[in-house]
């Protein structure tokens, strides 16, 4: 497998920090990966494991000049650790491409704009997925597999380095999602954290009715033990991602009231068609989700794009693909010529094509389809 990045500095050897490094190390054996925490038990453990070739805690003299041979750093930090390391990076004119791992991207994104000397090789992040358990002991190399990861690019983006970073989460299993910055806070409130507190309401509603009643918790098995385990993640950091994301959520959680106000009238009514009704249109759209996630290989198809001198033409597209549904496997910059290149994109099996075309052409870009054999 081609390695985009021959070294990668990682910061924050947490659950997300922590299974990237070793999500790395599975995909490219032969990589060198820089793992850095202020707890120096989580670096001598990846060291243990193999999955950093190096470690060092922030306070090391030789920071900034190590984070300087990476070609990629990924700040798994959080929120309010994150500008202290765009900060060093500022002060060794670092050069690679820069992500972060952050749930919230309005900060984040204003900050680096701000210090890094080179935005246009940040690209926004958000690995959808993580533990209960917090911590480096919480990690694994397979945590991505078929997770999605949200990628946020702008029109200042270098198509080369998202390309890159791209390769990179699919090549350790992830998928990537491409939303717009201002679109990203809105979205994920929805998806992850209104659901966070939504689960923790749950486990607190049976806290206040199980009193002595052993049996109570005995009985919240299946179902209940499903929908309430990311309760069990950290208050520090849920708080945290809350106050960074206020606005969005509040919108989320009076949403979940006024939806849950709806079952409750439908009951004091003696509505049994509403009732029915609600439940219904849920069940339908929960059974509607994809009930597998991996492509069929032989109905690959490869999309080519003349790129033109067109300021923002990564965004542009793989958000108008996000937008119809469509997965891209792949992507890369074709240099036909010294001063021509396509932007090739692998799409899988999802998605409705037919509208991708159509979003594509009025959008003004000129686009081919091929599909791919399972050889190619």
């Amino acid at each position: 497998m081609d390695q985009p990045f021959e070294s990668v500095a990682v910061v924050g050897l947490g659950v997300i920090g922590a299974s990237f490094a070793g999500a790395y190390r599975k995909a490219y054996p032969d990589a060198f990966i820089l793992g850095i925490d202020t707890q120096r038990e989580a670096v001598d453990e990846l060291l243990s494991r193999g999955w950093i070739t190096e470690g060092l805690e922030p306070a090391d003299p030789t920071l900034a000049e190590k984070l300087n041979t990476c070609d990629l750093v990924v700040l798994a930090t959080p929120v309010t650790a994150t500008p202290e390391y765009f900060q060093v990076l500022a002060d060794c004119d670092y050069r690679g491409v820069v992500t972060d791992t952050c749930s919230t991207k309005n900060q984040i994104v204003e900050t680096a704009l701000e210090v890094l000397p080179h935005p246009d090789s940040y690209i926004p992040g958000h690995p959808m997925a993580g533990s209960e358990k917090s911590g480096v002991f919480g990690a694994r190399a397979d945590l991505f597999e078929n997770a999605h990861w949200v990628l946020c690019p702008d029109e200042h983006t270098l198509p080369d380095a998202f390309a890159a970073l791209h390769d990179v989460l699919t090549s350790i299993g992830a998928r990537v999602v491409s939303l717009t910055r201002e679109g990203h806070d809105e979205a994920v409130a929805i998806i992850s954290h209104v659901p966070h507190f939504v689960a923790s309401s749950l486990v607190e509603l049976a806290v206040r009715h199980a009193g002595d009643q052993e049996a109570l918790f005995r009985l919240a098995a299946g179902g209940f033990k499903d929908s309430t385990r990311i309760a069990a993640g950290s208050p520090e950091l849920w708080t945290g991602i809350a106050f960074e994301n206020p606005q969005a959520i509040m919108q989320g959680l009076q949403e979940m009231q006024d939806i849950l106000s709806q079952y409750a009238s439908a009951l004091e009514q003696a509505d049994r068609a509403t009732f029915s009704t609600l439940l219904d249109r849920a069940a339908q759209a929960r059974q509607a989700l994809p009930a597998k996630w991996i492509p069929a290989t032989e109905d690959l198809l490869e999309v080519r794009i003349p790129m033109t001198n067109r300021t923002g033409i990564i965004a542009e597209v793989t958000t108008i693909a996000s937008q119809v549904g469509c997965n891209i496997q792949s992507i890369e910059i074709d240099h036909v010529t010294s001063s021509t290149a396509d932007l090739v994109l692998i799409l899988t099996d999802e998605g409705d094509i037919g509208k991708l075309s159509t979003q594509l052409i009025k959008a003004g870009f000129s686009i081919s389809f091929r599909p791919l054999s399972s050889k190619e």
